[in-house]
């Protein structure tokens, strides 16, 4: 077996001829995807966001046109403006979102799980924090080592993009990359990367049957159920409820409300208060022991 068949039977892509749109920005892990893709007979649309964030953005979107010319597939520039300043990653990240296609397919690999289970965990995320990625069909790479998609593309005739913020420890990403996984998989003594993905698959399976148990509970709305019953349920049935309820969608995916929320929903439910603020210019209220969003 050569590297691109071992690599594809690590892949979750579609069935043969199934059309897909991909993102690439040309980078290797993007690139990879794409040739991955083409050799698993997909049929791509490539997309690219071009953030005009560097001087040479607009240049890597003309790169990889011209790769897709070469290529002979369809191609799409979605031009986004994202301001410099403070969480510039997590804007941009929705920016791409809300230019590209609806289950667009991405490159992201195993390490960059790992990588985000490490990220959630120093924010103190709950369950779904702890399993990003495990079983999204957007993630057709998740099972593949970065290494080797880079090495597998370096093989191939097509030259990638590199992206010189990558190696910049002004983002939080990068750092857990080049300082916190080295350390970690130093005092673990081996690689911790297969480790991570592998916590985060079986912490995803408990999400599934939680998700089961609890299908009755999250059937019920928020006013439909009263908060003498809610105060009989244990914690964690009825945080989780909460956090179901009080969740928001938006481009960048969907945001549960922050433990601090949920400690003040509690009291709401306790009558402790009879109403808090969250986030979203929103209001949870209490009347005659039944629950109200604004």
């Amino acid at each position: 077996m050569n590297l691109e068949e071992s690599l594809l039977a690590r892949c979750h892509f579609p069935p043969r001829t199934r059309a897909v749109d991909l993102a690439v920005s040309g980078g290797p892990d993007s690139l990879g995807l794409l040739l991955l893709a083409r050799a698993a007979g997909l049929v791509v649309h490539v997309h690219h966001v071009d953030h005009h964030a560097r001087a040479s953005s607009t240049q890597e979107a003309t790169s990889v046109q011209g790769l897709c010319a070469q290529l002979g597939v369809p191609f799409s520039v979605h031009d986004v403006t994202v301001e410099p300043g403070a969480n510039f990653e997590a804007r941009a990240r929705a920016a791409r979102r809300a230019a590209l296609p609806v289950g667009v397919l991405t490159g992201h690999t195993m390490d960059d799980l790992a990588e985000t289970v490490l990220l959630n965990m120093m924010r103190g995320a709950g369950l779904d924090g702890l399993s990003p990625m495990v079983g999204d069909p957007s993630k057709p790479l998740i099972d593949v080592r970065r290494n080797d998609l880079h090495y597998y593309v370096a093989g191939s005739p097509y030259q990638p993009l590199y992206d010189e913020t990558n190696e910049s420890a002004d983002f939080r990403r990068n750092r857990v990359r080049h300082e916190l996984l080295p350390v970690l998989c130093d005092v673990a003594g081996r690689d911790v990367v297969p480790l991570l993905a592998r916590q985060a698959a079986l912490v995803h399976e408990e999400r599934a049957w939680l998700d089961v148990l609890g299908g009755p509970d999250l059937a019920r709305g928020l006013e439909d159920v009263d908060c003498r019953e809610l105060r009989e349920w244990p914690s964690a049935r009825l945080r989780r409820w909460l956090r179901a309820q009080l969740s928001h969608d938006d481009a960048d995916g969907v945001h549960p409300p922050s433990s601090e929320e949920i400690e003040r929903a509690l009291g709401v439910v306790r009558g402790d208060v009879v109403a808090t603020e969250l986030a979203g210019k929103k209001r949870l209220s209490r009347s005659a022991q039944r629950l109200t969003l604004e």
